[in-house]
């Protein structure tokens, strides 16, 4: 058996990010082979990978890189099953590695990003998450990417914490208000930009709630339908950007603040860590009496 010293471990260990007596135990086992032991380990990185990924992973960090003349960007989500892990250093810089990664090629989703070489370093999106999977110990999934690619106006951006990150591309205005509006996307969470970008199924959804509402009221045909397009008209308010209060003056409509600055907002984009994801409840008195029952 090879004798492994010290400096073996210790490279094993810079290129790999693997604890100090995995690296050791790798090494032993390929006989002071530091290829064969990467190779080795990158191979129970897979396994372990596979084993955890169908843990919900519902924490983690929305990570955003806009194109220095503002003409492209990337904003991607990735994933982590706690919150602890989502502070972690190593889980950040890869989140900002895939961010990098994202905005320098030219993927459409997340799947396709898997597949991206990640700058600077001799691994793929996916090779680089099965060795952080591997080495934190938990489910890491690349969730979703959104990409704003040769925007004729200007894109901004706001991320807040890493929890909540929006892609604005503003024609006309200045980045104070590109960012103001991304700021107030991040807090009021707008469907879309105007009335007429509100998916048909959606609105005639709310329409038929609102006219079964309002004839439940015992109210007349004729008034009904007054009453209906009140209440479309107060949705469109809620739920499209030009429509709702600015949030830095509630007195003010964004469009009202777009039209006064002579600007227009020609598409946004919002991620929230963890939105769509059913997480799972922990009840551990629960758990606890099963186990003292036998169950």
């Amino acid at each position: 058996m090879a004798t492994i010293s010290a400096a073996l471990v210790k490279e094993l260990r810079e290129r790999t990010g693997a604890g100090m007596m995995e690296c050791k135990a790798a090494l032993l086992e390929a006989n002071g082979d530091i290829e064969a032991a990467i190779e080795a380990m990158r191979k129970s990185g897979q396994a372990k990978a596979a084993k955890r990924s169908g843990r919900t992973a519902a924490e983690g960090a929305i990570m955003i890189r806009v194109a220095e003349d503002g003409k492209a960007a990337a904003m991607v989500e990735i994933n982590c099953e706690t919150d602890f892990v989502a502070k972690d250093t190593n889980f950040l810089a890869f989140a900002e590695s895939v961010a990098g990664a994202a905005l320098a090629g030219h993927a459409r989703d997340a799947a396709a990003l898997a597949t991206q070489t990640l700058q600077g370093e001799d691994m793929t999106v996916e090779a680089a998450r099965e060795a952080l999977i591997a080495k934190i110990g938990e489910n890491i999934q690349v969730r979703r990417l959104v990409r704003f690619d040769n925007a004729s106006g200007q894109i901004y951006s706001y991320r807040h914490g890493t929890r909540i990150g929006v892609l604005v591309e503003l024609s006309g205005g200045d980045e104070t208000l590109g960012r103001d509006l991304a700021m107030h996307i991040a807090a009021s969470n707008p469907l879309c930009v105007t009335p007429e970008e509100v998916p048909p199924e959606i609105l005639a959804k709310e329409r038929e709630i609102f006219k079964a509402q309002a004839l439940a009221s015992g109210k007349p045909e004729a008034i009904v339908e007054k009453m209906v397009e009140g209440r479309i008209r107060k949705f469109f308010e809620e739920v499209t950007l030009v429509g709702q209060p600015f949030v830095k003056n509630p007195d003010q409509k964004v469009g009202d603040l777009l039209k006064q600055a002579g600007a227009s907002v020609r598409r946004f984009a919002r991620l929230e860590v963890g939105e769509g994801i059913e997480k799972r409840v922990e009840n551990f008195a629960e758990e606890v009496m099963t186990q003292v029952r036998g169950g």
